[in-house]
C-alpha cells in the first residue's frame, strides 16, 4: 500500500459560502431543466429573469471565492478551445490518435454509443489488450481525454499499449437511443445504475471481446463507474470471469458519510424531487450549459465560476485543475442522466446501503417479489480489484472508503492520495506523478 503523507495548503470556501452554492446548484438545476422545455412555459420572461438571478449567484461566489485581488482576474482574454464544438471521436483526432465510433445494443433495447482509440500514436506492433473506461455520475466517456495526451488516462493507456474504450452509461449525452422509445418520452428515462450495472456493462464488456477476440478485459471506472462495477461483479459471476482487473478511482458503494453539496438533494422529500425535476432527464447538456461554457468559461477573469460549478458537483481543488481547460470541462460535463438515477443515490445516503432502487413496499414486490429493495453484497465479487481513494474526496469520503476497503474479499492494491478530491483522479495535474504509474504496472501485472 502506497501512502502519500502531508497535505497540500488549499483555499475552500467558508460554510456560508458554500450553503449560498448548494442553493445556486439547485436553482441552475431546475434553470437547466426548465431552458431544454422553454416551448412548454407560457412565461418565458420568468424563465429568464430566473436565469439571470442564478448567474448572479454563481457570480457573487465567484468573487468572494476567489477574491477581487486574485491574479487569475488579471490574465488577458484566453481563446476559446476547440475542443468545446468537438464530440469525443473529434478530440482524439485532434490529438493525432486513431479513434472509432461503435454502438452497443443491451437487452432491453438502449443503443449505447462506445469510443475506441485502438493504439497510440507509435502505432505499437503486436496484441493490444483491450481497457474499458466508465465514467462517473452526470459524466461522459469524454471524461478520459479531457486534458492534453500527457495527462489524460485515456491517452496514456493507448501510448503504453493498449486498445482503449470509452463506455458512455445510458442517458448521457452519447447514450441518447433506443430500439422503440424516445428520450421525450417518460418511459425511456425509467433507470438508475442498477440498469446500468446489470444491463449496459454486459452488453459493452461482451461486445468489445467479440470485436477484439479477447477472454478477458481490463476495466477501470471512476466515481459511479465504480459503483456499477461493484454492483455487477458481485451479481453476474459470469460476467465477473471476462475481468481480468477492476480498477476503481474515487470507489463509490455507499454513500453513508458523504459531505458532497450535490448530495444535499437527499434532503428533498421523494415526491417532491419528482415534481421538481420531473420523471426524465436531469442536467443533460444543453444549449444553455453550452452558452454557459462559452461565454462565462471561456472569459479569463469568470473562469471561477466553472471551478464553483465543479463544485457544486462534486469538489475541485484549483491547485491541481487546468484551469484554461474548464470550457472544455464544462461543454461535456454534466452529461446528463435520468431523475430516477438521482433519487436512487438520494435513497442511498438515507439508506447508507448499496441497494437497489427503491420503488416502495408495492413496487418492490412488483421488481423483486419483496417489500425491500435488495442490498447488494460487495463480498461476493471475486474480480481482483485494485482500488485509489482521496483524502478530501467529499463524495467518496474516505470512511465510506475505509468500510468498502474490508468488504472487497479479493482487494490486490490501494492507493491512498492524501490531497486528492473526486476530480482529481480523472483531471488531476499531478496524475501522471501520482497514479498513471501505479495502474500501468497493475495491468502489466495483472496481465
Amino acid at each position: 500500500m502506497k501512502i502519500r503523507s502531508g497535505h497540500w495548503i488549499r483555499k475552500t470556501a467558508p460554510t456560508n459560502q458554500r450553503e449560498a452554492l448548494f442553493v445556486a446548484s439547485l436553482s441552475v438545476s431546475s434553470v437547466l431543466q426548465a431552458g431544454s422545455r422553454f416551448s412548454r412555459i407560457r412565461d418565458r420572461r420568468s424563465a429568464e429573469i430566473m436565469l439571470c438571478v442564478v448567474v448572479c449567484v454563481f457570480v457573487l461566489c465567484g468573487v468572494v471565492h476567489a477574491g477581487p485581488t486574485d491574479r487569475r482576474f488579471n490574465k488577458p482574454q484566453q481563446e476559446l478551445d476547440p475542443e468545446v464544438h468537438m464530440n469525443i471521436t473529434e478530440i482524439i483526432r485532434r490529438w493525432h490518435y486513431p479513434a472509432e465510433e461503435h454502438e452497443v445494443l443491451t437487452e432491453d433495447g438502449f443503443i449505447l454509443s462506445v469510443n475506441r482509440i485502438p493504439q497510440g500514436r507509435r502505432h505499437a506492433a503486436g496484441t493490444r489488450p483491450a481497457v474499458l473506461l466508465q465514467h462517473g455520475l452526470l459524466a461522459a466517456g469524454s471524461n478520459w481525454i479531457s486534458n492534453p495526451p500527457n495527462t489524460s488516462l485515456g491517452y496514456v493507456l493507448a501510448d503504453a499499449g493498449y486498445d482503449v474504450w470509452l463506455g458512455n452509461s445510458r442517458g448521457n449525452t452519447w447514450s441518447r437511443k433506443h430500439q422503440s422509445l424516445r428520450p421525450d418520452q417518460e418511459e425511456f428515462w425509467r433507470f438508475s445504475h442498477d440498469e446500468m450495472a446489470l444491463k449496459d456493462l454486459p452488453a459493452v464488456v461482451n461486445y468489445i471481446l467479440k470485436v477484439t477476440g479477447q477472454k478477458q478485459i481490463y476495466y477501470i471506472g471512476h466515481s459511479q463507474g465504480t459503483t456499477i462495477a461493484f454492483i455487477a461483479f458481485s451479481t453476474l459471476p459470469e460476467l465477473a470471469s471476462k475481468i481480468r482487473l477492476f480498477v476503481g478511482l474515487a470507489p463509490v458503494a455507499t454513500v453513508a458519510f458523504t459531505s458532497s453539496p450535490m448530495t444535499k438533494m437527499s434532503i428533498l422529500p421523494e415526491p417532491l424531487i419528482w415534481t421538481v425535476f420531473g420523471r426524465r432527464d436531469f442536467l443533460p447538456q444543453s444549449h444553455m450549459i453550452e452558452w454557459f461554457a462559452e461565454h462565462v468559461c471561456g472569459k479569463q477573469r469568470l473562469s471561477e465560476l466553472c471551478g464553483n460549478l465543479f463544485f457544486i458537483l462534486c469538489g475541485f481543488d484549483e491547485n491541481n485543475l487546468n484551469m484554461t481547460r474548464t470550457p472544455v470541462y464544462t461543454t461535456h460535463c454534466p452529461a446528463g442522466t435520468s431523475v430516477q438515477n438521482m433519487v436512487h443515490w438520494a435513497q442511498a445516503v438515507h439508506g447508507g446501503k448499496l441497494t437497489a432502487f427503491d420503488f416502495g413496499a408495492s413496487g418492490n414486490m412488483r421488481h423483486y417479489n419483496q417489500s425491500t429493495a435488495p442490498e447488494y453484497q460487495v463480498q461476493n465479487m471475486k474480480v481482483p480489484t485494485a482500488l485509489f481513494s482521496g483524502g478530501q474526496d467529499t463524495l467518496a469520503d474516505p470512511k465510506d472508503v475505509a468500510v468498502l476497503l474490508t468488504q472487497v474479499s479479493n482487494l490486490v492494491f490501494h492507493q491512498h492520495i492524501d490531497h486528492w478530491e473526486h476530480l482529481d483522479f480523472i483531471w488531476g495535474l499531478d496524475a501522471p506523478e501520482q497514479m498513471f504509474p501505479s495502474i500501468l504496472k497493475l495491468l502489466h501485472e495483472n496481465c
